[in-house]
């Protein structure tokens, strides 16, 4: 196994697993996303461990050592970059990243057969190399990749996730926060359904400091905030990937530290909220596929789905949006 390795010998304070060893978070994949998100966890001191692998040897071998001769800088431990699997030997979580690549004008769902192909290689060797890992699926279209990676798998529900409308709902909450002028750390809301153009927000149970956000009143910009204002939110946060592919090529910032929240949430046990895409068994109604709902998330993985009130509109485009994915997940034979 050829590999890049740069350990810092500070000594920070880490999530260890239940075994008592320190963690260790793998990331397959050392495109923008992948690198970016190895950056993040690195700079936000996730795991004691990081790990880059990729089939493109020199590739993954030069991000990884990018990084690790930064580590000085920050609190990590060791970073390590390599194109053989065996480097993802015991993760905790395993990011897969890997996939088809998203061209301007593309949606996702029309990656999905590549991106699944690739899932069909690369997945038995992982789970053999890391049976007891979450395995986090970030590639696109990760709702369908991330149905069939668990059929692939075979691994129990909670272990296997998307990372699902977390960015989404980022995005929802920071341009709430622009035109409402408060944090976004005070605005509450969701984005549910598939991570992308299907996806529906959950106006209605969105609020800021506990007022509903159909009662804020007035936005910063001089008008209420409106049906209109809410429709055009919802419309930008769809088009926010497309415009950023537009202009650069490739959306990789905003999705690494999104990915990073989760894999923190894993590893500290946090319990926390987060709109992640796990398989889904009688939500609402909605059964067999994998979307975006609220779920509560620490180190078992992907816990309780919670089942947010919700209005027949928003139910009847949720119930739209899962046969969507379905249908996306049936015609790749899963």
């Amino acid at each position: 196994m050829s590999e890049a390795v740069i350990t810092n010998s500070a000594q920070g304070s880490y999530p260890v697993n239940p075994g008592g060893r320190p963690s260790k978070v793998a990331i397959i994949g050392a495109g923008a996303v992948g690198s970016t998100l190895a950056y993040a966890c690195v700079t936000k001191g996730v795991a004691r461990e990081v790990v880059l692998q990729d089939i493109a040897k020199e590739k993954v071998e030069a991000e990884a050592l990018d990084i690790a001769q930064g580590i000085q800088f920050t609190s990590a431990g060791s970073v390590q970059g390599s194109d053989d699997p065996e480097i993802c030997r015991d993760a905790d979580v395993i990011a897969i990243t890997a996939g088809a690549k998203q061209k301007p004008g593309q949606s996702r769902l029309e990656l999905a057969g590549a991106t699944v192909g690739i899932m069909e290689k690369i997945l038995p060797k992982l789970v053999e190399v890391a049976p007891n890992a979450i395995f986090l699926l970030v590639a696109n279209p990760v709702d369908v990749v991330t149905y069939c990676s668990k059929k692939i798998t075979g691994l129990p529900d909670n272990q296997v996730f998307g990372s699902g409308t977390v960015l989404d709902t980022a995005r929802m909450r920071y341009l709430l926060s622009l035109e409402t002028g408060t944090a976004t750390q005070n605005i509450h809301g969701y984005i549910a359904g598939e991570h992308g153009d299907s996806e529906v927000a959950l106006w209605s149970s969105t609020e800021i400091g506990g007022v509903p956000i159909t009662q804020w009143g007035d936005s910063v910009r001089g008008g209420g905030i409106d049906q209109t204002v809410l429709d055009r939110v919802a419309t930008d946060v769809v088009q926010s990937a497309y415009r950023i592919i537009d202009g650069k090529g490739v959306t990789n910032y905003a999705v690494g530290l999104a990915v990073q929240r989760i894999i923190s949430a894993i590893l500290n046990d946090e319990q926390r909220v987060l709109t992640i895409s796990p398989v889904l068994q009688d939500w609402h109604g909605i059964s067999d596929v994998c979307m975006s709902v609220p779920t509560i998330v620490g180190r078992e993985g992907a816990g309780r789905r919670l089942e947010l009130p919700l209005t027949d509109d928003e139910l009847t485009r949720l119930t739209e949006s899962a046969s969507r994915l379905r249908e996306a997940a049936r015609g790749l034979g899963y």
